[in-house]
């Protein structure tokens, strides 16, 4: 049955399995202890550190493990902070709960400045005001410690002028963290000169020209965040896992006090999902070297929504006006509950969402949308299909039939 709701978690793929299973039977052993084994897992860990950060395109002992996305951002923004004399934080309502939770109480309890940027108009995405973000610069200079904005959104895909928002906070001695978990292993991680436009296509702007055959580390280019952070169960790698990108220079006050991930986190190293999550990044990288991948699926993506659309009278695609990605589809369906339909598909075998997992449960309509300024009664039948690069025709097929026919059914009992 059709599984739709990859921007909650993916599927392990099987050698990312058989490497988790490696290190559980093989590699068990403490990375930290001195003796043969111990250094032998040690050294598989570092393997594993080198294969991530070719993902990302930054240098090894730039990477730190944590237990999750959420861990990786609550360090870059505590970390950055905690070591910083400025206490000020921009971002956006329209972050992940991760990052929107943690800056309301940093604010709250007096712990931190909270600037919330402006947004584009929602025919444009909503993405960061980039005016709103230069004002913000220039009134908080003295204060300012840290921008945090993510590179694509989870709920609607929208893509953010990650290389823009680089450019200016460097250019105004600001530390800038983006949140990368939905793009990274779905989109090259290559720096972009410009803001992507709807022309662009699911791959974005173009990268920065590099001399044949070379590899610019992105934490070396004046276009890419200082901190960035991912999460490999987002990309077929296991759950458990976080990873946080520190650019080399950046001052870092760590929150889990240890010796391990040089002196950055605490905690002995998980090194199953460490090695599990390399195999995938592995994966991630060879599938990432075909933009006609990404292109088919963008358009199973596209007919998809079209399908929807022609079949649902006033069903609308949140954020469709601006570059998203390729697997991403937020569909809004006016005078019905989210949560309702949800649950009719789910009794068809179609798995989706009405937003971040993390929020499941919740009968407020998303933050996120709200933020966008999408209607109220818009965000509230909102429900978000994610595909993966193994999402087939067939699926799409039977997603289209299941979404169509539950609307159906509910647009009929409703008043």
């Amino acid at each position: 049955m059709p599984y739709l709701d990859n921007n909650a978690t993916t599927r392990p793929l099987p050698e990312a399995a058989d490497a988790v299973r490696t290190a559980l039977t093989e590699h068990w052993h403490n990375p930290s202890s001195v003796h043969r084994d111990g250094q032998a897992a040690r050294h598989a860990l570092e393997m594993a550190r080198a294969d991530l950060a070719a993902l990302l395109g930054v240098t090894p002992r730039t990477l730190t493990f944590t237990g999750s996305g959420t861990e990786s951002i609550d360090l870059a923004i505590r970390g950055v902070l905690g070591a910083s004399s400025k206490n000020t934080l921009i971002t956006a309502r329209t972050e992940h709960a991760a990052v929107r939770d943690l800056a309301e109480h940093l604010e709250q309890t007096g712990r931190a400045g909270v600037v919330w940027l402006d947004l584009e108009p929602i025919e444009r995405g909503g993405t960061v005001s980039l005016d709103s973000l230069d004002a913000a610069l220039a009134d908080h200079a003295d204060t300012a410690a840290l921008v945090s904005v993510q590179w694509a959104n989870n709920e609607t895909g929208v893509i953010q002028p990650v290389a823009q928002i680089a450019e200016r906070c460097h250019a105004a001695g600001v530390r800038f963290h983006c949140d990368a978990v939905q793009a990274a292993g779905k989109l090259p991680m290559t720096p972009q000169k410009r803001a992507p436009s709807v022309s662009d296509g699911p791959n974005g702007a173009q990268p920065i020209a590099h001399a044949p055959g070379s590899a610019i580390p992105q934490n070396e280019h004046a276009h890419a965040p200082d901190l960035l952070t991912i999460s490999p169960h987002k990309f077929h790698g296991p759950k458990g896992l976080g990873i946080l990108h520190t650019r080399q220079g950046v001052r870092l006050r760590p929150t889990l006090q240890g010796s391990q991930e040089l002196g950055r986190r605490g905690g002995t190293e998980n090194v199953p999902g460490i090695l599990g999550s390399a195999a995938a990044a592995n994966a991630a990288l060879e599938w990432l070297a075909e933009d006609e991948e990404r292109t088919r699926l963008a358009a199973l993506r596209d007919r998809f929504e079209r399908a929807v659309l022609d079949a649902c009278p006033g069903a609308v695609v949140n954020g469709g006006g601006a570059p998203r990605l390729w697997n991403t589809s937020s569909i809004a369906f006016p005078r019905l509950e989210a949560e309702a339909l949800l649950i009719a598909m789910s009794e068809r075998g179609l798995a989706a969402s009405a937003g971040a997992a993390c929020s499941s449960g919740s009968l407020d309509p998303s933050p996120v949308l709200l933020a966008m300024g999408i209607a109220p009664e818009l965000a509230h039948g909102s429900v978000r299909f994610s595909l993966s690069r193994f999402t087939t025709d067939a699926e799409i097929d039977e997603a289209i039939e299941i979404t169509a026919a539950a609307v159906a059914r509910l647009s009929r009992s409703s008043p």
